[in-house]
């Protein structure tokens, strides 16, 4: 099944239940007004909302337990999680990491091969899947990063990678957007990201692993992850290629030391390969590839006015969770 938020309902949006297609939806307050009360009930709501989303994708009815169906408009859309309890961030994609410390003239340490990358990211608040990036400078390095992200129900203390992957509930995915000039120094101080890491924007919907037939396996999900930029193609990388860790494994060392909420996000780190023939996935990744062909960067970040379309098409060329397509503007 697939779930979205309306703009509707307080900060944390008015739960539907969307189409396969896409193209339809329907509240379920009878079932739980918001994402977040779904997934803290997730063994008694998902059955229920299964249900509804099979009577949805039957495409015949007015109306669903009382509800409307309406015509999907995902500018009325928040993101599925408004706001979320936790959202912790890898960075899987090793290639993406060797690249930018090669850059620099780093090697990657050996224990990043058997220890993730990961941080605390923003969560207090999403943008919505066509809410504008706001940003008060051009100079700060404006950057998308396309990702993966899974959402869990409650993940206990120190579970095991394997028992962690059996806590997915959803799958969707994010821009996290970056601001690349500033991280420098916040990370010179040894104390990690705070402003070079504003609001992020969460795909208009996220789905069950069920739905993703197939490309859903190993705890990873095998399809390109497509960004285009001022409409240009940017970048198709294969998400199950070259990701180091699974998403158990992230689950697993993000609960070592402390349980999740249900409603956390983790994500997949910049989808990177190998293979830089199938562009890239934040402008840091193309500007790395540059300055190592070429000895310096020729690509600038992004600017006001600036458009950004990132989304997941399924082997039959159907988009999966919707496109997050938002502009650059200045706050």
């Amino acid at each position: 099944m697939k779930l979205g938020s309306l703009k509707e309902g307080g900060r944390d949006g008015t739960l539907v239940v969307v189409s396969r297609d896409l193209g339809r939806a329907v509240r379920v307050p009878d079932i739980a007004g918001s994402l977040q009360r779904a997934l803290e009930e997730w063994t008694l709501a998902a059955p229920r909302l299964n249900a509804v989303s099979e009577a949805l994708n039957l495409g015949r009815a007015e109306s669903i337990n009382a509800e409307p169906v309406f015509a999907v408009d995902f500018a009325q859309f928040a993101s599925p999680l408004p706001r979320a309890y936790e959202f912790v961030d890898g960075s899987a994609y090793l290639p993406h990491v060797a690249r930018v410390r090669k850059a620099r003239g780093a090697e990657v340490p050996a224990s990043f091969y058997v220890d993730p990358l990961m941080y605390q990211a923003t969560s207090a608040g999403f943008l919505g899947p066509r809410d504008p990036i706001m940003v008060t400078s051009e100079d700060y390095g404006i950057d998308l990063e396309a990702e993966v992200v899974v959402i869990t129900d409650d993940v206990p203390m120190a579970v095991g990678a394997e028992a962690a992957a059996a806590h997915i509930q959803l799958v969707g995915l994010v821009n996290d957007v970056s601001l690349r000039f500033l991280i420098p120094d916040e990370l010179a101080k040894g104390f990690g990201f705070l402003q070079s890491k504003p609001r992020s924007a969460l795909s208009p919907v996220f789905v069950t692993p069920d739905e993703l037939g197939e490309a859903w396996r190993d705890s990873k999900l095998h399809l390109p992850l497509i960004s285009h930029y001022n409409g240009e193609w940017f970048g198709a990388p294969e998400a199950g290629v070259d990701m180091q860790f699974n998403f158990g494994q992230l689950i697993a060392h993000a609960a070592r030391t402390r349980p999740l909420s249900a409603g956390t996000i983790v994500g997949s780190g910049t989808v990177a390969n190998e293979d830089t023939s199938l562009g890239a996935s934040c402008f840091a990744e193309k500007r790395t590839v540059e300055a190592l062909r070429d000895g310096k960067p020729s690509t600038p970040f992004m600017s006001f006015g600036d458009r950004v379309r990132i989304e997941m098409l399924d082997r039959d060329g159907s988009s999966i969770f919707g496109a997050i397509e938002q502009s650059i503007q200045k706050a």
